[in-house]
C-alpha cells in the first residue's frame, strides 16, 4: 500500500509539473523569430513533398523508355522513336531524343551535347532542392536570435522589478527564450537530414543515367556495321555536375 501510495504521488507531481510546463503558451510568447521558423517549417514541408513526388527514377531514367527505343532502334524506326520520347517527361527521354536527331552527327558531336543536356537537367533538379539547405542553414540561427532578444528582454524585466529576490521572473523569461533555439534546431535538422537525402539521390541517379547511356552510345554509335569505329573516343560523362550544396 506504502508503494502504491508513492507511485500516486509521483504521478501526480508529474501531472502537475507539465500543467505547469506549458509548451503552447510559452511558443505562443515566443516572438517573431518563431514566426520566421514557423514560415521556414512550411518551406521545409512544402519542398520535401515536391521532391518525394516528381524526383523519382521514373522522371531520370524510365527502364521500360530503354528497351522500346533499343527495340525501334534496331528496327530502324526512328520517327516512331521521335514520336515516343516527345510523349514521356523524363530527362532520358530528351536525351535519348537528342541522339535520334543528330544520329548522323559525329560520335563526339552527340556525345557531348547528350551530354550536356544531363548535366543541366539534374542541375535543374539538384536547384529545386535547395531550399532545403537555406532552411537547415537560417533556421537555427533566426532561433539563436531569437533566443538572445528574450535573454534581453528577462534581464530587462529583471533590472526593473524585484532585482534577484524574484528568480522565478529570470527563469521563466530563460525558458520562453530558449524555445526559439528548440524550434530553429527541430526545423533545421530534418532539413539538413533531406537536403542530403536528394543530393545523394541526385548523385545516385546521374550515375545512372551515365551508365546507361554509355551502354546505349556503344551500341548504336561503336559498334554499328555502318558506322566506323574512331581511333579514340571519350565516354559519356555527366560526373562534372556541380550539386547545389
Amino acid at each position: 500500500m506504502q508503494k502504491l501510495f508513492s507511485m500516486l504521488t509521483l504521478i501526480l507531481s508529474a501531472n502537475a509539473y507539465s500543467a505547469d510546463l506549458n509548451i503552447a503558451a510559452q511558443i505562443s510568447e515566443g516572438g517573431v523569430a518563431l514566426v520566421v521558423i514557423l514560415l521556414l517549417s512550411i518551406l521545409l514541408v512544402s519542398v520535401s513533398a515536391e521532391r518525394f513526388v516528381n524526383f523519382r527514377a521514373k522522371n531520370i531514367f524510365p527502364d521500360e523508355l530503354i528497351t522500346e527505343t533499343k527495340t525501334l532502334w534496331t528496327a530502324g524506326d526512328f520517327e516512331k522513336i521521335h514520336e515516343r520520347l516527345n510523349s514521356e517527361n523524363s530527362t532520358l527521354a530528351r536525351v535519348l531524343d537528342f541522339v535520334v536527331l543528330n544520329r548522323r552527327q559525329s560520335y563526339e558531336f552527340v556525345n557531348s551535347g547528350a551530354a550536356e543536356i544531363a548535366s543541366l537537367e539534374l542541375r535543374q533538379q539538384s536547384q529545386k532542392a535547395y531550399a532545403l539547405a537555406i532552411v537547415a542553414t537560417v533556421a537555427p540561427i533566426v532561433g539563436l536570435l531569437g533566443t538572445v532578444i528574450g535573454m534581453i528582454e528577462a534581464f530587462h524585466v529583471i533590472a526593473f522589478s524585484q532585482g534577484m529576490g524574484n528568480p522565478a521572473l529570470l527563469a521563466g523569461g530563460i525558458s520562453k527564450a530558449l524555445i526559439n533555439t528548440a524550434a530553429g534546431l527541430s526545423v533545421a535538422l530534418p532539413a539538413l537530414g533531406l537536403h542530403h537525402f536528394f543530393k545523394n539521390r541526385t548523385v545516385q541517379f546521374g550515375l545512372a543515367l551515365e551508365q546507361t547511356l554509355n551502354q546505349l552510345m556503344r551500341e548504336w554509335f561503336l559498334t554499328a556495321p555502318t558506322r566506323a569505329t574512331p581511333a579514340s573516343h571519350s565516354s559519356f560523362n555527366i560526373s562534372q555536375v556541380a550539386y547545389a550544396d
